[in-house]
């Protein structure tokens, strides 16, 4: 039987945790890189959290993987949390279920951006 998207995103939200705006917070007071899989014009329209790196769904793969030459150094520690949102939570658990998969160690799913800013996250433009 094929998967459907309902299923990958009931498997990505079983083993990476949902967060709030006051946790992430926490967490990035400590360190966590934060992870925004947005497209690129997302990002453009309304900026980023503050610190964020922005690194497309469709490219975390090939910016993780420490073997490829596309590889970002933001990702060498996969013991250091990771903190991933998009607009609305979906893409975030996905990008988070892959870098599990990937290895990374803690990886936390924020949701949306958009519960980043009423939560009084800080955000900078591009």
């Amino acid at each position: 039987m094929a998967i459907t998207s309902k299923d990958l995103l009931a498997a990505a939200n079983a083993v990476v945790p949902r967060i709030t705006t006051d946790e992430a917070k926490a967490l990035i007071a400590k360190g966590a890189l934060v992870v925004d899989v947005r497209d690129g014009t997302e990002v453009l329209a309304s900026g980023k959290a503050k610190g964020a790196i922005h690194v497309q769904r469709g490219l975390l793969e090939f910016k993780a993987d420490t073997d490829l030459p596309t590889h970002d150094p933001a990702f060498d520690d996969k013991n250091r949390t990771v903190i991933v949102y998009c607009a609305s939570g979906g893409r975030s658990a996905l990008a988070g279920k892959t870098l599990k998969d990937m290895g990374f160690t803690d990886v936390r799913n924020l949701g949306g951006f958009k519960g980043w800013v009423d939560g009084g996250g800080e955000v900078e433009k591009s």
